[in-house]
């Protein structure tokens, strides 16, 4: 099973909904969650902010954050994350951000990528890549890791549930 259709499943069970904020990877996220069969049933849909300015004027991210250090920062990928869940009124939103080539931005090298997750209950989590090859292999890693993130954030959250509901056994 992929990633993509991991994460569906899990949402799926939870009765749970999807989005996504993409910069490097240009709506490659978008496209395999998409590739899935029933993904309309949690997936909500997703904003590729490849521009700076729409990361601050759709998502939400600080103006200030993003003049000071640039679009290629973990705080950065946490708010777009955020902020995707909220104008696309989704339990979880997830997000990428970084440098696929072939030039440096803002000061980081090529392959230093962010993903990011936000979900219910104040979970958020976030992960620093720092990927080889060329632009193509760097976007689809991306879109790999991003998935995997939430993955195993949906498997916590998912055992966080039951515990609680059997009473912490």
């Amino acid at each position: 099973m992929s990633a993509a259709a991991r994460v569906l499943e899990l949402l799926v069970e939870r009765g749970e909904t999807l989005a996504v904020a993409e910069s490097l990877t240009g709506g490659l996220v978008a496209a395999e969650l998409t590739s899935v069969p029933g993904a309309s049933r949690s997936f909500r849909g997703s904003v590729t902010a490849y521009a700076t300015p729409l990361k601050r004027d759709v998502l939400g991210v600080d103006g200030a954050l993003l003049a000071e250090r640039g679009a290629v920062d973990p705080e950065v990928a946490r708010q777009m994350a955020a902020g995707v869940r909220r104008f696309l009124g989704a339990d979880w939103g997830m997000a990428t951000t970084g440098v696929a080539g072939p030039e440096p931005q803002d000061g980081k090298a090529v392959g230093t990528v962010y993903v990011a997750v936000s979900g219910p209950d104040g979970v958020e989590n976030m992960a620093e890549l720092r990927l080889n090859g060329g632009r193509a292999d760097i976007r689809m890693e991306s879109v790999r890791s991003v998935l995997e993130l939430l993955s195993a954030e949906l498997g916590k959250y998912a055992r966080a549930q039951d515990t609680e509901q059997n009473g912490g056994n």
